[in-house]
């Protein structure tokens, strides 16, 4: 029996580590490299866009052209991403007196529509494994 628990407690890490995986996202059309790549996880629709429920986020100092971040030890599971190129660095999305952005954005597996962002079951990815995804800024 002690043999057994030995064993099991020993292999405890391989077991937890294999129930996570990281995302990393390429992000395109960055315009300059001022400011940071900011992405906010998801992981309910009642909540999705509203920053004070953000499930995770992170960020890279922007790079021109293409940045990547890289978002390591998320569990399984599924997940929609907002991006925004927050040029200014003041860690918020600018809009203007409509509510517009004036930074630009992406999202994971949709593009911004004509009155809005898309909705949360549109940006869903499922997150299964290490992966890597692109998104394009409009």
């Amino acid at each position: 029996m002690k043999s057994l628990l030995f064993w099991g407690i020993l292999c405890l890490p391989f077991f937890l580590s294999a129930q996570t995986a990281t995302l990393e996202v390429k992000v395109y059309e960055v315009s300059s490299a001022e400011g940071d790549i900011l992405i906010a996880l998801y992981r309910e629709e009642e909540t999705f866009l509203k920053f004070e429920h953000v499930y995770r986020t992170q960020g890279a100092p922007a790079v021109e052209g293409m940045t990547r971040v890289v978002i390591a030890d998320l569990p399984l599971g599924q997940y929609a991403l907002a991006i925004f190129h927050d040029e200014n660095g003041n860690e918020k999305l600018d809009t203007n007196f409509l509510g517009i952005p004036k930074e630009p954005l992406g999202f994971s597996n949709a593009k911004l529509k004509t009155f809005g962002p898309p909705g949360f079951k549109e940006c869903l990815l499922d997150l299964q494994e290490d992966t890597t995804i692109e998104i394009t800024l409009e």
